[in-house]
């Protein structure tokens, strides 16, 4: 068992001031062809919004034909519209403000193809305020080891509908604590450098961290989801480890005001780190020292493990999670629990597949506790990194899903 808190902490040498991210909803990771078939597309920008922010179109058959050009020329609160294609070698440096960068008739792919920005990232943002939709960003590599898809200097990102595949860091952001970074319905596969410094998702100390509606799967030895945030929202994701060397599912190291609520959590065979969980490790910087841990379903397909690992001074509340395979539900604080069940895989709809739906056989139905209504989770995960309201149908369920039939 290889533990990578030590190690991670003593990598940590990004040469950056600020960094925030957010980003947005993944689509298919299938590329789309460029489709503009008329030659019509002009490099002048359409008015939009107001008279000073400007939309651009980028594409292979436009004027602009690379969203690097379009960051040569756009200026705060413009909207960059980039035609789904795949754009190969081309990376760029976002210095504006309040910008949006949204792929358009399906997914923009960019591959680094041995390329960076400032040695970087594929996509360095230094803006304030950016918001990021339908981009898939693969193969960033770089010689200090720290490739990353996004790398995150501005304050504040808000990520959507995205991918980062095959990147030695997925999403990478620095230290910023006025900096709230926010991800929905996106995909972090297989990113990793395989040295144990670098993660799936891995966000600096900033403000706060809100994802929901990810998929988080198949890390190369590092962690699936690492935050150094002072406040993390970590809602009805799913996070598996599949057959990956994958460490901690979700590594908290440094504590914060933190939810994980709703997710389904899946520590492979191979996982090198026995915790899905880990709370604290390397110091419990942050004022709050308070973790709620609410309606996950747990899985642990090693021989033996723990799924909450707490650091000694940190409290931790339990509350309507399903527990299965072998391991201890908590270790180290002060854990409190109430309806943390141990079930087998009979109860659940495809477990084979991650499919966690639960049966109605499932012991877990009508089995919750209350729980105050900001801690219980409002969302489920749909797959593929897509969500729905939970609803409410009689006492609550335990676990990740609530089943809508009673029969």
């Amino acid at each position: 068992m290889t533990v990578l808190t030590s190690r991670t902490t003593a990598r940590t040498r990004w040469p950056i001031a600020a960094l925030t991210v957010a980003l947005a909803s993944a689509g298919g990771l299938t590329a789309t062809a460029a489709a503009p078939a008329a030659a019509t597309a002009a490099a002048t920008p359409v008015a939009a919004r107001a008279a000073t922010h400007h939309v651009w179109h980028v594409g292979p058959q436009r004027a602009l034909a690379t969203p690097s050009a379009a960051a040569a020329v756009a200026r705060d609160g413009d909207t960059v519209l980039i035609d789904a294609a795949t754009y190969v070698g081309d990376v760029a440096v976002w210095t504006q403000d309040d910008l949006t960068l949204r792929g358009v008739g399906g997914m923009a792919h960019l591959q680094a193809a041995g390329r960076s920005a400032q040695g970087k990232a594929i996509w360095v943002i230094a803006g304030d305020r950016t918001r990021v939709d339908r981009i898939d960003f693969s193969g960033a590599v770089v010689p200090d080891g720290n490739g990353a898809g996004i790398r995150q200097e501005g304050t504040g990102l808000t990520l959507t509908r995205s991918a980062f595949r095959h990147n030695q860091d997925g999403l990478l952001t620095s230290a910023d604590p006025a900096s709230d970074i926010v991800i929905r319905r996106t995909r972090f596969v297989a990113n990793g450098a395989g040295d144990g410094y670098t993660h799936n998702l891995y966000v600096g100390e900033v403000r706060s961290l809100t994802v929901t509606g990810s998929l988080l799967a198949a890390a190369d030895v590092g962690h699936e989801l690492k935050s150094r945030a002072a406040r993390n929202v970590i809602v009805g994701n799913r996070i598996t480890d599949g057959d990956a060397t994958a460490s901690y599912s979700i590594d908290l190291p440094n504590g914060g005001s933190s939810l994980i609520a709703g997710n389904v959590i899946v520590q492979g065979p191979r996982s090198e780190n026995s915790a899905l969980v880990s709370y604290g490790a390397e110091g419990l910087t942050h004022p709050s020292h308070t973790l709620h841990v609410v309606n996950n379903t747990f899985v642990n397909r090693r021989s033996s493990g723990t799924f909450v690992a707490v650091a000694s001074g940190a409290r931790a509340v339990l509350r309507n999670n399903l527990l299965v395979g072998p391991g201890e539900l908590s270790a180290g604080g002060t854990v409190s629990t109430r309806a943390d069940r141990r079930v087998g895989l009979g109860g659940f709809v495809r477990p084979a597949a991650d499919d966690f739906r639960l049966r109605a056989s499932s012991p877990a139905v009508d089995a919750g506790v209350t729980v105050a209504r900001h801690w219980r989770p409002r969302w489920e995960y749909v797959h593929p990194a897509r969500q729905v309201r939970r609803p409410t149908v009689g006492r609550i369920d335990l676990g990740a899903y609530e089943r809508r039939a009673r029969r």
